[in-house]
């Protein structure tokens, strides 16, 4: 497989609220470190490419409002290379649109798409996982996602039911998709963990620009004629000025919706490479070291006396000291100071407004 046409394109125009008050909307999530390492998950994002694919084949697909913030973590990609999009319309018009553009430049293309503000913890795994990947969508007209084997009954993901009674004879870690499945409640999630073919859906696709340009033709022909009509001008001066008209015309859907649940030719990879989407506070004391005592500490200088359970995350301040807390999330960023239970982060949001 020539790495020269492999291609990562990285999804980062999400505005969540999620870890306030560290993200807010003028720079959410991804765009912040998290893990307290000196990158941003955006940054740790297009890291774990590096022996996949080349910075010039690195596309983000962003807003206007945070195109400048990617120009300044990944000033190693082409500034041609940032996409914006004018406007909201879910996943399925971004994958359409990156997909496009790549065609024109590398027909050959062959392609990951992933969220920017998910956390692995194994690299090389992963990087196993996906250089396997690409070699099966480059030999091959299926679509592949990744599916996480699941610790868990978690309700904060939608899951993809494996048929592994037989792998692909390109790939023996690779199987076919029987069905995707949305975020359940818990007794459907305690049942679906309970069997061996049920797994966690990452939102990380794999395949070649042909084959996702073609599934867009068949199964979403509305979007696919907005791109087709303007591939002469992408890659051009005037490729802002036309996506800012025509983009807006896109149907607002999910790719999952779109394409996925759709198309006859789908399969699943089943990997396991420590990972999470950091969807919550909760997540990320998960996926950070604890002491002795179950306390997940992000900061310089920390200390804890009779504490126990609790995530704190306080790089600003020179020391920070902590007493007497069991389950407490405790983060400080720009002068807020936070204290919420773990189990009551739901509630974030309205202290956030």
């Amino acid at each position: 497989m020539e790495k020269s046409n492999n291609h990562l394109v990285i999804m980062a125009g999400g505005i969540g609220s999620r870890f306030w008050p560290m993200s807010t909307p003028e720079r959410p999530k991804q765009f912040i470190d998290v893990l307290g390492c000196g990158r941003t998950l955006l940054q740790l994002t297009a890291d774990r490419f590096k022996n996949v694919c080349p910075p010039e084949n690195i596309w983000v697909v962003t807003s206007e409002a945070y195109a400048e913030i990617v120009r300044e973590q990944l000033p190693e990609i082409p500034v041609q290379n940032i996409l914006k999009e004018p406007c909201r319309r879910n996943t399925a018009p971004c994958i359409a649109y990156v997909s496009w553009r790549i065609k024109k430049m590398n027909p050959k293309a062959n392609i990951v798409v992933s969220p920017s503000d998910h956390v692995v913890m194994d690299v090389k795994e992963f990087e196993r996982v996906i250089l396997s990947s690409l070699n099966f969508t480059s030999t091959t007209d299926a679509i592949l996602t990744l599916g996480m084997k699941p610790n868990r009954p978690e309700t904060g993901y939608g899951y993809i039911q494996a048929d592994l009674s037989m792998a692909s004879a390109r790939n023996k870690e690779v199987f076919r998709v029987d069905s995707f499945r949305e975020k359940p409640d818990l007794a459907t999630a305690t049942k679906y963990i309970q069997k061996n073919n049920y797994f966690w859906n990452a939102g990380i696709f794999i395949w070649n620009v042909s084959t996702i340009v073609n599934a867009f033709r068949v199964y979403q022909p509305n979007i696919s004629d907005i791109f087709e009509n303007i591939m002469p001008i992408l890659g051009t001066d005037k490729e802002q000025e036309v996506i800012n008209e025509e983009f807006p015309k896109c149907d607002n859907i999910s790719v999952d919706y779109a394409i996925m649940e759709k198309v006859e030719e789908i399969f699943v990879f089943p990997a396991n490479f420590g990972w999470s989407d950091l969807g919550t506070w909760g997540s990320l004391h998960e996926h950070t070291s604890q002491d002795a005592y179950g306390n997940a500490c992000i900061g310089k200088n920390i200390s804890l006396f009779e504490t126990r359970n609790c995530m704190i995350h306080t790089t600003e301040e020179k020391k920070v000291v902590v007493q007497g807390l069991d389950g407490y999330i405790v983060a400080e960023k720009d002068g807020t100071l936070l204290i919420c239970k773990l189990s009551e982060e739901q509630r974030i949001k309205q202290f956030s407004e």
